[in-house]
């Protein structure tokens, strides 16, 4: 389905619980939400990181060819383009999200905290275990705590006990968005004494924790990504052996691990919904809705699954970890929207656009997404 035809579905489902709710008018429906506020890592980050700040690995997002497709110049994105926090943006008639980096950005829409390399377990765990590997000091708790200095500072809002109408005026119109997190966490502990299970727990306890912190301050319409197929990423076949792959040519034990990773954090939300029933928390499935474009590459206009469109050495992989995308020996290729994966870690403009398709009109999204947006029209007109 054409992006176009996403935002005129939105477009068409406000119009029509404004209709059944409110007299006739000849005014266009107004966006459901007034802003966002997006926390996560790279998949995420809307400029929070720049090169000399970013995860070692992936060290060159300020330079050329990255934000080739959509804005023809470096915009500290992990991608040739926009990504699916800019789409969920575009198909709720907001502007896109600016990084809490930039202080002298509009913030009346809302901000973006994701941190590009982040984790969900808090930076002294790893140091304590002496885990340096690819690692940014930033967490998803140092986005909370960005997050809670702008709504004291510009708002006044603290929680919904001692600050209750502050904090609603805050997040009556606000949608949550928490994009996949957690996937670096199980990275920089590769090889390390630390079990999966123990990072898969903590990793879990930190992004519930978070939400339950969020909603004690008065968020109500929430959208918690799931990680992808982390097994599918250029970057993760360096990491393997040839022997360790699933049926689609990935690397199993990755996907496994990300899809065990999904299980438990479902089955956490599931727990919190049912604490906190004043709030829609919506699960997006990345993982699946990955696979099924995986699957179904050709019906999207995708050649190429599993090689980096701007990397080097060519190939089958076209990945070199010492010289990624950006660096002075890498090159790209000029047809990025025929490629799933585009540095090796991430994915392409094109593919991103398929993805937030399935979340926010599709399948992906449980309950679907266009269930959170009729809640908050309802909400909104009892108001």
């Amino acid at each position: 389905m054409a992006f176009s035809t996403l935002v005129i579905t939105i477009t068409t489902l406000v119009f029509t619980i404004l209709l059944s709710t409110t007299p006739p008018s000849c005014s266009s429906p107004p966006s459901p939400f007034k802003k966002i506020y997006a926390f996560g890592d790279s998949y995420t980050d809307t400029g929070n990181t720049i090169t000399s700040t970013g995860p070692t690995a992936f060290n060159h997002v300020s330079n050329p060819p990255y934000g080739v497709t959509f804005f023809h110049r470096p915009t500290n994105r992990y991608s040739d383009g926009r990504i699916v926090v800019d789409f969920v943006a575009e198909a709720l008639s907001l502007p896109l999200l600016p990084p809490y980096r930039n202080p002298s950005a509009d913030r009346s829409h809302g901000v973006n905290f994701a941190v590009g390399g982040a984790t969900a377990i808090r930076h002294g765990f790893f140091m304590k275990n002496n885990i340096t590997f690819n690692l940014v000091p930033q967490s998803l708790q140092t986005q909370l705590v960005w997050f809670d200095k702008i709504l004291e500072s510009d708002y006044g809002c603290k929680d919904l006990k001692t600050t209750p109408r502050e904090c609603r005026g805050v997040f009556g119109d606000a949608l949550i968005w928490l994009g996949e997190i957690g996937a670096n966490d199980y990275t920089c502990s590769l090889g390390s004494s630390l079990s999966v299970k123990i990072i898969r727990t903590l990793a879990i306890n930190s992004v519930t924790g978070f939400l339950q912190a969020l909603m004690n301050k008065g968020a109500k319409y929430i959208v918690v990504q799931g990680l992808p197929q982390t097994g599918c990423t250029t970057y993760s076949f360096s990491l393997s052996s040839p022997e360790d792959r699933d049926q689609m040519g990935c690397v199993a034990s990755m996907n496994k691990l990300s899809s065990a990773h999904n299980s438990a954090l479902q089955a956490k939300l599931n727990v919190i919904k049912n604490q906190n029933p004043q709030a829609v928390i919506v699960y997006a499935d990345y993982y699946n809705s990955h696979l099924s474009l995986m699957k179904n590459f050709k019906k999207y206009g995708f050649k190429e699954l599993y090689k980096a469109c701007c990397g080097y050495g060519g190939g089958a992989y076209n990945f070199d970890v010492f010289n990624t995308c950006g660096s002075p020996s890498s090159s790209s290729c000029s047809n990025p929207f025929e490629y799933i994966n585009w540095d090796g870690a991430h994915l392409t403009e094109a593919v991103y656009k398929v993805l937030t398709d399935s979340f926010l009109n599709g399948t992906f999204c449980s309950p679907p997404f266009h269930y959170l947006v009729s809640k908050k029209l309802q909400n909104s007109v009892v108001d």
